[in-house]
């Protein structure tokens, strides 16, 4: 059985300028254990995403509906106040963007990653021994539990936050952009302690970035977002080494080849107002493939085994 399921899933914000749409229709699924890689532009709706998973969720929110199941308990039938006691945290958490500003800093470093345990009614002592596992397993001294967020450094912090994520032992963890505004000495710390996480404690990860030789490293799946849709699934060899929607190969193109003399291409255009989307594909205002049925929204197309994308030319192509 999957450990999550997500399909249709839809995520709106109201605006003066109308409704956003952020995620729009987001459908995948991720077994137990897997890595899933979610890529795109600022803006694409990738951190939407995450809160619509973790039901962390705007006050100018316009439409939440979906079908998101997890090991098989459809989590969009419960109340707020039932996922709060029964997911969020214990199955399924997120560690946040920037942890520089996740942190609270005022308050002790040990506080706040064993505050959802001590909110659950964990014994004070308990969390005291749980907050210093932790810092160990993600590779910071016990004695960083009483330090303020200002005393740590970047990479410190981003740890701290990842144990706050683990600390009531969930199967799945979000990490929405864990290395950004890092060193890339630093990145390369973080990446290393992530795998080790996943082995070690068997995690299910989303990891969320706009960096696509991170979710290489680290993941078994990728999911390519634009407009607010997903627009291409597979397995990361896949999706990779052939890529099935022109967005992908854009990204992939912009990459620059450290054996070889091919310069990095832009994207020409810029991204959707997901304010008022165009008719149709998304991404067909910035296509070079663009044809007349691009006009007409496409569905996720099967291109090869566990491989999918949203884009009328496999059809055509088939």
């Amino acid at each position: 059985m999957p450990l999550l399921e997500v399909e249709d899933l839809r995520l709106y914000y109201t605006t003066p300028r109308g409704d956003v749409h952020a995620v729009d229709g987001a459908s995948f699924a991720m077994e137990p254990g897997e890595a899933l890689g979610i890529v795109g532009e600022s803006g694409s709706g990738k951190t939407s995403l995450a809160a619509a998973l973790i039901r962390m969720l705007p006050a100018n929110v316009a439409r939440y509906e979906g079908s998101v199941l997890m090991d098989g308990a459809d989590l969009m039938t419960l109340s707020n106040e039932e996922f709060r006691r029964a997911v969020r945290w214990k199955k399924l958490s997120m560690a946040f963007q920037g942890a520089m500003n996740a942190l609270n800093p005022v308050l002790r470093v040990g506080s706040q990653i064993g505050e959802t345990a001590l909110l659950e009614g964990m014994p004070k002592s308990e969390v005291k021994r749980k907050v210093q596992g932790l810092l160990e397993r993600v590779g910071l001294s016990p004695e960083v539990a009483q330090r303020y967020p200002h005393e740590l450094s970047g990479g410190m912090k981003q740890r701290v936050v990842i144990a706050m994520a683990l600390v009531q032992d969930p199967a799945l963890v979000i990490l929405d952009e864990p290395t950004s505004a890092l060193d890339v000495s630093v990145q390369a710390q973080i990446m290393n302690l992530l795998k080790q996480l996943r082995a070690e404690l068997g995690l299910s990860l989303i990891f969320i970035t706009h960096d696509i030789a991170l979710v290489s490293d680290i993941c078994d799946r990728i999911a390519v977002v634009y407009g607010g849709q997903v627009v291409e699934q597979g397995g990361i060899e896949e999706v990779l080494a052939s890529p099935q929607h022109p967005y992908t190969e854009k990204l992939l193109a912009s990459l620059p080849r450290l054996h070889s003399d091919v310069q990095p291409e832009f994207i020409p255009g810029t991204p959707p107002d997901l304010a008022d989307p165009p008719p149709g594909c998304r991404f067909q205002p910035r296509c070079t493939y663009a044809f007349d049925r691009c006009a007409e929204d496409p569905p996720l197309l099967p291109v090869g085994p566990g491989h999918a994308a949203r884009c009328w030319l496999r059809l055509a192509g088939s």
